[in-house]
């Protein structure tokens, strides 16, 4: 009996510069993508402080589900 092992090449996520809401709460480290958040301005959904906008890279993913909020 012979066994064969391959180790499966993994290809590398491609990453993007993305938009995204950081938690204003020292102790607390909640951010969201701009894309997945619900309103203008979001507060933060684990202690309810404001939150401010920032840059962070990220793997790129899409959402489907905003169909232009009017």
């Amino acid at each position: 009996m012979i066994i064969h092992f391959s180790k499966k090449q993994v290809e590398p996520i491609p990453e993007e510069e993305t938009p995204i809401w950081t938690c204003t709460n020292e102790s607390c480290s909640c951010w969201m993508r701009n894309d997945f958040s619900f309103g203008e301005f979001p507060s933060c959904p684990i202690c309810h402080s404001s939150m401010t906008s920032d840059i962070k890279s990220l793997p790129v993913l899409t959402n489907g589900t905003k169909r232009g909020f009017q």
